[in-house]
């Protein structure tokens, strides 16, 4: 019989397996940028302009804006409609065209131009969430974080590790289950792995590394 669960030891073995599989899948936009780059505020920005928008398309728009102002200092001098025009077509545009000037100025007087480091001040800043705050955390400032997107959610209920219903349950259950140590590499494993094998239709289980430790809740149909 065909074990489908992942146990508490099983975990580490999980991990292992991932990192193997995703060696040969495209590495997300922001994971990349944050590992050559490694500033917060880039960081942050890259990650407000990734909502809802395609990996190739937040690409292109982010290196357009940071040839535009790539300090907090820099975009909150720049008019609203210049960053509109840098950034566009990502979703929702123009709103997060003001939301990053507002974010930027908020950061030069409250903060002196430094992205704050704590998880609350992060989250104190309008129009930023958890997932973001997270990000910055772990790829900005190399501290311990869950970043919990749409991939970290689906896939760690699709094994059955987490029964939650929504990111922020599934990372509060993520914190109390999910050994420290892959806290900051979890979400870069799973966009890939979510992108490239663990698709919300049709996954691939038939390439998927890690096949015998899931549960496959809700897969109706694979390859």
């Amino acid at each position: 019989m065909r074990r489908s669960e992942i146990r508490e030891g099983d975990i580490h073995r999980v991990i292992r397996l991932l990192r193997r599989q995703v060696k040969g899948l495209k590495v997300p936009y922001i994971e990349h940028m944050a590992d050559t780059r490694g500033d917060p505020f880039q960081v942050l920005v890259s990650c407000i302009l990734s909502l809802r928008t395609q990996d190739a398309t937040t690409s292109s728009a982010t290196e357009r804006l940071f040839r535009l102002a790539d300090t907090p200092e820099k975009l909150c001098k720049t008019p609203v409609q210049e960053i509109e025009r840098a950034i566009y077509p990502v979703g929702f545009y123009r709103i997060k065209a003001r939301r990053l000037r507002d974010i930027a100025c908020e950061i030069v007087e409250k903060y002196g131009g430094r992205v704050p480091d704590s998880l609350e001040a992060l989250l104190s800043l309008k129009g930023v969430g958890r997932k973001t705050a997270n990000l910055v955390l772990t790829k900005g400032y190399n501290r311990y974080g869950i970043c919990v997107d749409t991939h970290v959610h689906r896939i760690t209920n699709r094994w059955g590790y987490v029964r939650t219903k929504t990111p922020e349950e599934t990372e509060m259950v993520l914190r109390a289950n999910l050994p420290k140590r892959y806290w900051k590499e979890i979400n870069g494993l799973l966009v890939a792995f979510g992108q490239g094998i663990c698709r919300p239709i049709s996954p691939l289980c038939s390439r998927c590394l890690i096949r015998d430790y899931c549960e496959r809740v809700g897969v109706v149909r694979s390859r």
